[in-house]
């Protein structure tokens, strides 16, 4: 079983920057595509970003491309989400996926582990 664990959520300002980890506890992150998601309140859970095995391929949600960057570090089995201009819309838990496949992909359905989420606020 492999578990995900989010951190780098909080509190900040609009404008600001947050960037957010996540580390797998399995040996299959290095093979599979990883994603970011986000649930506002009283909102569907929605896709964010992913990235592929290599890092070759990535996706964004049109909602933060060019605000969002995702990244990871395979030596260090850790996935990150550099979220710059960061707005009062972007106020949400965020949640780190490992897809089943080596593949970016956006559907929730291609994801087979979940983290527990981080709470990124945003202030006007």
């Amino acid at each position: 079983q492999v578990q995900l664990v989010e951190s780098g959520g909080g509190l900040v300002q609009a404008g600001g920057s947050l960037r957010l980890s996540c580390v797998p506890s399995g040996r299959t992150f290095s093979t599979s595509g990883m994603g970011w998601f986000r649930r506002a309140p009283e909102k569907e859970r929605e896709f964010v970003a992913a990235i592929s095995r290599f890092g070759v391929t990535t996706l964004y949600a049109d909602s933060v491309k060019g605000r969002f960057t995702i990244s990871r570090d395979n030596a260090k089995n850790t996935v990150y989400l550099q979220m710059n201009s960061l707005k009062p819309e972007d106020t949400a838990v965020y949640y780190c996926a490992q897809a089943r496949y080596s593949s970016a992909v956006i559907a929730t359905t291609e994801y087979d582990y979940w983290g527990q989420g981080t709470q990124v606020t945003v202030s006007s």
